[in-house]
């Protein structure tokens, strides 16, 4: 019966808030609907297609509550002191594909402590790991920092790094911008003759005669944007070399004590890796002091680059490999840059993660 298997859920997620609490974390609650334009401004208008979204008169656009990470930073920036452990255990909402329901619950555990990075990245994941190491999950890890760290390493301009590091999330646009960045595929032609047209006319011209204006933008953000276009198109292309070493980055994929080895000989090359390499190495001592056999612990660059839009640091998932239909089990890592948004600047160490009771229990009766 359904009742029944609410049952069973609501037990996996009270044991699982259970021993988060009884590893020190605090149990918070959240409000159900959050403003709206908290969450626009993280995570962009895409957010709008994904939440429930209704309007109050009072207090004007509200979200049904998408995740609790973000509440819950705002709590811990407005009243918490560190090292803080906090776990939650309740609803979330989001519309879904595939037959998937919307409403589902999340059990996590957060973690603020910037003394160290390193030893709370494996804290987080070594608890994951024995939490869920009687369940036959898949583990994959991995490190967005590397990849943001080799875009900002690039000899290009300020602006295509921005861009690159925009588009990290989507991949498919990402290695567009890059093939044109580095000079692989050339610019659209229309965008080629606006600027032969603005070269030999000059940019108020071309305007003048463009005709009646249309959309929201002024006259001054479109010669704003045309300037972008003319700098953007007077940049030297991104060097064949950088390109191929970002293409080996994202590439990289072997158990982790492996990975840090090809990792280090890539910085040998080319210096801006040699920071998050030496992150890597720190976290994988911590997760070896805590039993992590990190020798056959899988690691990919690329890994959550599609699902994880405000992590910048060290990602983990867990999956059920003889369920593929299933969501991810369980995920989380590093999001120093979410609580520096929400901070207005200041920023506080950060990395946590959650897991879907319900998608345990379908792990549960698919081995039974």
């Amino acid at each position: 019966m359904k009742n029944d298997r609410r049952a069973r859920i609501k037990e996996v997620a009270d044991r699982l808030a259970a021993a988060f609490v009884s590893s020190g974390a605090l149990p918070v609650e959240t409000d159900s609907l959050l403003p709206a334009d908290v969450l626009l401004d993280l995570y962009g208008e895409d957010i709008r297609a994904r939440a429930f979204v209704t309007h109050d008169p009072l207090h004007g656009e509200q979200m049904l509550r998408p995740d609790f990470t973000v509440p819950i930073v705002q709590r811990h920036m407005a009243e918490g002191a560190e090292p803080a452990r906090y776990t939650y255990n309740g609803n979330v909402w989001r519309k879904q594909t595939g037959g998937r329901a919307s409403e589902y619950t999340q059990v996590g555990y957060e973690l603020f402590d910037r003394t160290d990075p390193a030893g709370a990245d494996a804290e987080v994941f070594a608890m994951f790991a024995g939490m869920l190491a009687a369940y036959p999950l898949k583990v994959m890890t991995g490190d967005m920092g590397i990849l943001l760290a080799a875009v900002d390493g690039l000899t290009t301009t300020d602006r295509r790094r921005a861009a690159l590091r925009r588009h990290v999330w989507r991949p498919t646009r990402f290695v567009r911008l890059l093939e044109r960045f580095g000079g692989m595929t050339p610019p659209p032609e229309t965008r080629v003759a606006l600027l032969a047209d603005v070269a030999a006319r000059g940019a108020d011209a071309v305007l003048a005669d463009a005709g009646a204006q249309q959309g929201m933008r002024s006259a001054e953000e479109v010669l704003a944007r045309i300037a972008v276009l003319q700098e953007d198109s007077a940049a030297a292309p991104i060097s064949a070399e950088e390109v191929e070493m970002l293409e080996q980055v994202l590439a990289l994929k072997a158990m982790s004590s492996d990975a840090l080895v090809q990792l280090r000989q890539m910085a040998a090359d080319f210096p801006a890796l040699v920071a998050p390499a030496d992150a890597m190495e720190d976290r994988l001592k911590a997760m070896a002091a805590r039993r992590v056999d990190v020798d056959n612990l899988p690691f990919e660059v690329s890994f959550g680059r599609t699902s994880m839009e405000y992590y910048d640091g060290f990602v983990f998932g867990f999956s059920a490999e003889n369920c593929p239909d299933l969501p991810v089990v369980a995920s989380g890592g590093r999001y120093d840059a979410l609580t520096r948004v929400l901070g207005q600047g200041r920023s506080i160490a950060a990395v946590g993660g959650v897991i879907r009771p319900e998608a345990l229990v379908a792990v549960q009766e698919g081995n039974l």
